[in-house]
Parts: C-alpha cells; structure tokens; sequence
C-alpha cells in the first residue's frame, strides 16, 4: 500500500503534514493516545497524528462485535466519559463509534489484529480474559493477548499502562528509581512460569520463557504501530535477568 509523505487533514486544515519517523514518544492529537515510529507531523507547529489515525476508516467492523458497525468520531459522542472497550481507558479523542450498541474503540485498539504471530510463537486476541493478568492479576473483560500454551496473559490497557509508566520514568525528569520500580511492581515472568510448570519438563519452561520473551515486544508494537529496538528496552523489565 503507498504511503503519502506529505498529507492534508480534516481537523489540522491550515498546514500540511509530513510523514517522519522518531523514537522519541510523542501524543497523538488525533486520539490523544501515545505513539513512537512513524508520525505525521505539522512543521509549522506542535501537532503530530498517528499514521494509524491518519488511515483511520470511516467506516468499520470488529470480529467481537458481529453485529456492530463502528464510525469514526473526531471527538466523542455526547458528554458522558466514554472509555473504549478495548483497553478500557478513556476515550479522548478519535474514536470508533457503535451507536446501536453504545460501544466505543480506540483507533489504535481497532487497528489490532486477531493473531500476533513474531514467526516463532502466536498470541490470540480474547474478549475476556479467563486467566489472571500477568500485570494486573485481573481476568474478566478487556482485550487482552494469550498466549498458545495459554499460560502467557497480558491487557491490552496493561501494555498501555506499563508504557506510559516506562516513558515518563526516561523522558519526563521524574525519579530515577521509577525504573527499577516498574520492575519490582512486576512478577517475576520466569518464576511464575517456573512455578506453573514445576511437575513438568524443563522444554515446556524454556518454551514459555521464550513465548512471555517476545509478547510484550510483539503487543507494544502492534498498540503504538511500529516495532523499535527503544520498544525492546521499554518492555525488558517484564523478563528476569
């Protein structure tokens, strides 16, 4: 598919964007999410829009939600919060929009596919989770990503969550030791793989070490829509040395 280098849009019509690529994080003005990668960018000013945003359908529909078609809103309909059904944060900004059904979606959440496949190891999109969160220990409703040995479970709004956290520990001067705390506010992965698998084989460990090893990657880049050796870095703390 060409990608534009240069484009016009509907709610920044004053200045064209241009398509750039950084890995510094920035916040959409689109859907007010967080991003890194490609951006479209004003030169004339501090707006940025994901391409992601930019590509955005007007019009869409979801395996999920059969029965629900999803339009694009430049800002959120009527004046209750509204969160998005997928990651469960507040919608902000653009968002895909079901009224028969009053159900909402982020663009980037929208935008996720089924199956995450790194070509060694698959993780499926649920609906609700039927196991306990990596992250949160929750279950129940909100996206989330599992693993095929169904040991491996992580929210979709727990990647955004421990992004934004990562981000603000290395770009926003807050303290230093916020670093390390994200690690310790973390399990263990390889412990509480090792503790799943303690009447099983060492191959059955190592092979769900290497799954947990690349979901998070996989997922932070399938949320902000471009895989970068800084995601690598974000996400590492998830794995014990």
């Amino acid at each position: 598919m060409k990608i534009d280098k240069e484009i016009s849009h509907p709610i920044h019509p004053y200045h064209k964007l241009k398509l750039e690529y950084t890995e510094i994080p920035f916040n959409c003005d689109g859907c007010k999410e967080g991003g890194i990668g490609l951006k479209y960018k004003c030169q004339h000013c501090e707006f940025d829009l994901h391409k992601t945003c930019v590509a955005a359908r007007p019009i869409i529909t979801r395996p999920f939600y059969n029965k629900c078609e999803f339009q694009l809103h430049y800002s959120p309909p009527g004046e209750a919060k509204r969160l998005c059904d997928g990651c469960k944060n507040e919608v902000l900004g653009f968002v895909y929009h079901c009224k028969r059904c009053d159900f909402d979606l982020h663009p980037c959440c929208a935008n996720l596919p089924q199956v995450l496949d790194d070509g060694k190891h698959s993780l499926y999109l649920c609906h609700k989770l039927p196991s306990a969160c990596h992250r949160c220990g929750g279950k129940g409703s909100g996206w989330a990503y599992r693993s095929e040995c169904r040991t491996y479970n992580l929210h979709v709004g727990c990647v955004k969550e421990l992004v934004v956290e990562s981000w603000e520990a290395m770009y926003l001067n807050v303290d230093k030791n916020k670093v390390r705390d994200l690690q310790t506010k973390i399990p263990s992965l390889k412990g509480t793989l090792k503790n799943h698998h303690h009447h099983g084989n060492g191959k059955v460990m190592r092979k769900c070490c290497e799954i947990a090893g690349g979901a998070v990657r996989v997922i932070v880049s399938a949320i902000l829509g471009d895989p970068t050796a800084l995601i690598g870095a974000v996400v590492g703390g998830f794995i014990s040395k």
